[in-house]
């Protein structure tokens, strides 16, 4: 895992890469407890028998459950060592250019687009690609506004 030792290095990082995140497997119930608590129980998620039958030929995990693991990827992927706490503040851009079928391991880049400071710490823009291991295109790149504090 990438660490910076204070909040304040990262503005010298600007238009780099600052971390990478470990693989992590997307399985069935990982995307059925998602479907659970968005009441999104579409039989391409839900419905692996159905799914075979469908366009991926298996279920395939929900957009946002993707999207909503880029807390987790952010905190398995690099690390502020005077950071107190980071606060999700908003995303500029969301695509989804691949699915993640069932049984996919992801992982997440990391490049800080842009540092402002803010009073006890500092705004990052961050694009995030999220990977699928031995997919050709990415299943989610957005560009993430968090606000840390030291």
């Amino acid at each position: 895992m990438q660490r910076f030792e204070t909040l304040a290095e990262l503005a010298g990082h600007v238009g780099q890469e600052i971390g990478l995140s470990p693989w992590v497997e997307i399985d069935q119930a990982r995307i059925q407890r998602f479907a659970d608590a968005t009441d999104d129980q579409q039989w391409i998620h839900t419905d692996p028998a159905r799914a075979s039958e469908g366009p991926f030929g298996t279920t395939i995990a929900h957009g946002f459950l993707t999207l909503s693991m880029l807390s987790y990827f952010f905190d398995q992927g690099f690390e502020i060592g005077d950071g107190r706490m980071g606060l999700n503040y908003g995303l500029n851009k969301v695509r989804f250019p691949a699915p993640v079928p069932v049984g996919s391991r992801l992982r997440a880049r990391f490049k800080l687009l842009s540092y402002e400071p803010l009073a006890g710490g500092a705004q990052l823009a961050v694009e995030v690609t999220v990977e699928r291991e031995g997919g050709d295109k990415p299943v989610c790149v957005a560009e993430s506004l968090t606000r840390r504090y030291t």
